[in-house]
């Protein structure tokens, strides 16, 4: 994970009476379990159902599976700049659409909820002072505040984001999506290593009542760090658990696409370990686990020791389900295609091709897969006899991740600043906008009419048609 990461840290600041007494056991795969009975350090306000509506885009990619498809959204036509709201940071999470409302968090640890119809802003929350370079041993995003994708509960009518604040802490925090008002705070810390070496870069997940927060390396992979995972209830009080890959150290879970829930299992992708030779330590991996969160399937490539060796690892592109398979891909440009019921451990892919190195998120509409390549984008597609096909390629200074809807796939080339919409059949550019400087990994929303694009100075929203 040492290259082309945009990696940042979330520290948070002196919660009152934050404690959190750990009980560490041994979980299937080597990982480690930890759970605690401690109340958080704030429970506030109770839960106030929101179901969600048609055209939501709750969470990154708008659905569990982070299939970034969105079927109801408008045919694509000339793009207008319908709005621009300036926030106090970058913001490098998708923005999520609820009903009329846009809710978007920035590297200066602020939370906000927009008017989807105009941006004007409704509410923000300041969750604290957010982590600067020169208090953290590395990385390349200053300030660090709020990176991984918000996730909205509609159990609960609640935002959930991790913020890291000054102090080289990370803190979860639960905000009513209709009014800022903070109802959850609590300490979330990875289970192994050096906080302060630690990143939170990939998007929340929600999962039986439970959010679910992935950490890495900050950017050049420096400090004592172990990949690891965290559920905490939606509630913020109550047992917390996870998992950490089972390598001395790095291992980061850190695709801004975050963890993928399919049904009964989630799945993450994993970044290189420091072996490279001997027994394999669980890096460099595909790892389904269960709601427990332990290891109960796997799939590393028969070149995972040298992936490691020269940071060609899979974890910088989450997996994704494509039918009865699930397709990972990483930096060394290596697509393979996996049983999703058994994902076969080292080297058992059902194919494998040689695409791109893949960054971020994919995009999944049926049986292709749009996957943004280091510079470019690529249509892929997983035949019926669970072959894989390379229908096209575009270049692009830097990629950011697809989304699919309107007849159009959407992606931002954050490098250059601006939006495509490109012809799903060929690649094509339809139509195209300036977003101004974005930042890396940057993805795009279709809600509501609009496409969405979160920016290095806050939220712009184009009309579509």
């Amino acid at each position: 994970m040492r290259r082309l990461r945009a990696d940042r840290r979330l520290l948070l600041p002196a919660v009152a009476a934050a404690v959190a007494v750990l009980l560490a056991g041994c979980t299937a795969g080597g990982g480690s379990a930890v759970s605690t009975g401690v109340p958080s350090a704030v429970v506030a306000g109770s839960a106030s159902p929101t179901p969600l509506r048609a055209g939501d885009w709750p969470t990154y990619h708008r659905d569990a599976l982070r299939t970034g498809t969105a079927p109801g959204a408008a045919p694509v036509g000339p793009l207008g700049t319908a709005w621009t709201a300036k926030l106090d940071g970058a913001v490098y999470g998708q923005p999520l659409v609820v009903g009329d409302r846009v809710l978007a968090a920035t590297e200066n640890n602020t939370v906000y909820g927009l008017d989807a119809s105009s941006g004007a802003v409704l509410w923000s929350r300041h969750l604290g002072a957010p982590a600067r370079a020169a208090e953290l041993p590395c990385g390349n995003i200053d300030p660090l505040g709020i990176t991984g994708t918000p996730v909205y509960d509609p159990a609960t009518g609640r935002v959930f984001a991790v913020a890291e604040l000054a102090g080289g802490r990370h803190v979860l925090v639960g905000l009513d999506a209709a009014t800022g008002a903070l109802e959850v705070r609590r300490e979330v810390e990875p289970p192994k290593g050096d906080p302060l070496a630690h990143q939170q870069r990939s998007a929340l997940a929600l999962w039986n009542g439970r959010v679910v927060i992935a950490f890495g390396g900050l950017f050049g992979d420096c400090g004592d760090y172990v990949g690891s995972l965290v559920s905490v209830p939606t509630s913020g009080a109550g047992t917390v658990l996870s998992y950490a890959v089972p390598t001395r150290r790095e291992g980061g879970i850190w695709a801004s696409g975050g963890p993928v829930v399919d049904g009964d299992r989630l799945l993450v992708s994993v970044g290189n370990g420091e072996s490279t030779g001997g027994s394999y330590d669980g890096s460099d991996s595909v790892l389904a686990l269960s709601p427990e969160l332990q290891r109960v399937d796997w799939f590393t490539p028969s070149t995972w020791a040298d992936d490691n060796a020269q940071d060609l690892d899979l974890g910088s592109l989450s997996p994704v389900r494509v039918g009865g398979h699930v397709l990972a891909a990483g930096k060394r440009g290596e697509a393979y295609l996996l049983d999703a019921q058994r994902l076969g451990g080292i080297g058992g892919q059902v194919a494998q091709a040689t695409v791109c190195p893949a960054y971020g998120g994919a995009a999944v509409d049926g049986s292709v897969v749009y996957l943004p390549c280091q510079q470019g984008l690529a249509r892929v597609t997983v035949g019926q006899d669970g072959s894989l096909h390379q229908d096209w390629q575009v270049d692009l200074e830097r990629g950011g991740s697809p989304v699919v809807g309107g007849g159009a796939v959407w992606v931002v080339d954050d490098h250059r600043g601006v939006l495509l919409a490109l012809d799903p059949a060929t690649g094509r550019v339809l139509q195209q906008a300036r977003t101004g400087p974005a930042p890396h990994f940057a993805s795009p929303v279709l809600a509501g009419g609009r496409v969405l694009v979160g920016t290095d100075a806050g939220v712009t929203a184009f009309s579509a048609g």
